[in-house]
């Protein structure tokens, strides 16, 4: 799709590695997983620090998400019938415009280059773009509001596989 913005260059900075490899909608709350920096570019000083944290938000890249599933106006989450037709920015689904997914894990450890932690939505062989530590301030300000149909989606979705 052409645009009038500026485009962005975005290269992976690590991978991640995860005993999940297919895509699965929920149970993601026991998966322990690793992201692996690129060694050639970034030493263990890039994570120093990070274990002083307890929750890291990981960007990454869909890269399994093929063309024809891209979403361009809005449709029912999952294809689920009792819930309303909803557009593509107003709800998380894998089929974005840009393919870009963002996840807050727990850390459990760092070891030299390799970030081990729990609950990262993120299959086995997904692009890393950006580990952010999270900071509460980050968090939302004010009443947290969402519509019925998000609490219902959510149900089981950090469950323990």
């Amino acid at each position: 799709m052409a645009s009038r913005f500026p485009s962005v260059d975005c290269e992976p900075i690590g991978i991640v590695r995860s005993p999940r490899t297919a895509k699965r909608d929920d149970e993601w709350g026991g998966v322990e997983s690793r992201i692996e920096l690129d060694a050639e570019t970034f030493g263990p000083e890039a994570l120093r620090g990070l274990e002083e944290f307890s929750h890291a938000e990981i960007v990454f890249y869909l890269h399994r998400v093929d063309e024809d599933q891209i979403e361009w106006g809005s449709r029912r989450p999952r294809n689920n019938a009792a819930w309303p037709e909803v557009g593509i920015f107003a709800q998380r689904g894998k089929g974005r415009p840009n393919r870009l997914g963002i996840s807050r894990c727990r850390v459990r450890r760092v070891d030299g280059t390799t970030v081990h932690v729990t609950g990262l939505d993120a299959i086995d062989g997904t692009p890393v773009l950006d580990i952010k530590p999270y900071m509460e301030e980050f968090g939302p300000h004010g009443e947290l509001e969402q519509p019925r149909w998000a609490v219902e989606l959510m149900e089981r979705y950090y469950d323990s596989s």
